[in-house]
């Protein structure tokens, strides 16, 4: 029986991680809900966002999810650990793969780290790097207004350049040589990204690594779909606007039908 795959964000950002799945996963069920009524999840408490990623995770599990993917960096860097104590099925999230590629591909061991006020306030990229790699340097950059432009589909305008531009320019200053996209919001931004921080910078694409990592506990367990299943994916959010389905077309390059469903419940 092919195992669903359900993935959540706070908005369609995660949708860069539904992107890559499909290309490696085809065959696979999938069911995927973007919290867009209480996006963003990186300006909120510790408290709140746990509170938030309990309710997305029952809301995938009761649509039938048979394994997790917390494709919020905000909620992976703080609920992880809380979904795991309450939660038997298996839970994979985006900062720890993200973490080995960046650690794979650094040639001088200075790492960069742009995202959410949540995810750079945890200090959990830091403390993770750290441990494998002491004397590895870590800088990090909050970028608040970069999850409302990519909601807003300001993908290549001008003043999302300017915006890139001025949050890139300490770590710049700082010379690193491996940039890690710690949002999934950010990839819609990567070509802007790479100019601004400069070609010789590795980048570390966080929807790339969360797909091999999920199709490599599949394949070993035999639970790779392979012929196409009757079942369709299903994407849900939890407000839906004119904007979002324009939007969410350019994340994956094709139109799907959005269901809008009430917040799920607190219980």
């Amino acid at each position: 029986m092919s195992v669903t795959i359900g993935v959540f964000d706070s908005g369609i950002g995660g949708l860069t991680v539904v992107r890559e799945l499909k290309q490696l996963l085809p065959n696979q069920p999938l069911i995927y809900f973007g919290d867009t009524a209480r996006t963003p999840y990186g300006t909120k408490s510790p408290e709140t966002i746990i509170q938030y990623a309990r309710e997305d995770t029952r809301f995938l599990l009761e649509h039938g999810a048979g394994i997790l993917v917390i494709a919020c960096h905000s909620a992976a860097s703080t609920a992880t650990s809380t979904l795991k104590q309450e939660f038997s099925e298996p839970i994979f999230e985006v900062v720890t793969p993200s973490i080995e590629q960046a650690l794979a591909l650094t040639r001088r061991k200075i790492i960069g780290l742009v995202g959410t006020r949540a995810t750079v306030t945890s200090g959990v990229y830091e403390k993770a790097i750290h441990a494998r790699l002491p004397d590895t340097k870590v800088y990090s950059m909050a970028c608040p207004l970069l999850v409302p432009l990519v909601e807003e589909g300001w993908l290549k305008a001008r003043e999302s350049r300017m915006i890139v531009k001025k949050y890139l320019r300490p770590l710049k200053n700082q010379q690193i040589d491996t940039l890690i996209l710690g949002c999934t919001h950010y990839p819609l931004l990567k070509q802007i990204i790479q100019e601004k921080i400069g070609r010789n910078v590795k980048i570390v694409d966080p929807s790339a690594e969360i797909a091999r990592t999920v199709y490599s506990y599949l394949e070993a367990r035999n639970q790779l779909s392979e012929e196409s299943h009757d079942r369709k994916d299903r994407f849900f959010v939890s407000d839906l606007t004119p904007t979002t389905q324009k939007v969410v077309q350019c994340f994956l390059g094709t139109r799907v039908q959005l269901e809008k469903t009430s917040l799920p419940c607190k219980s």
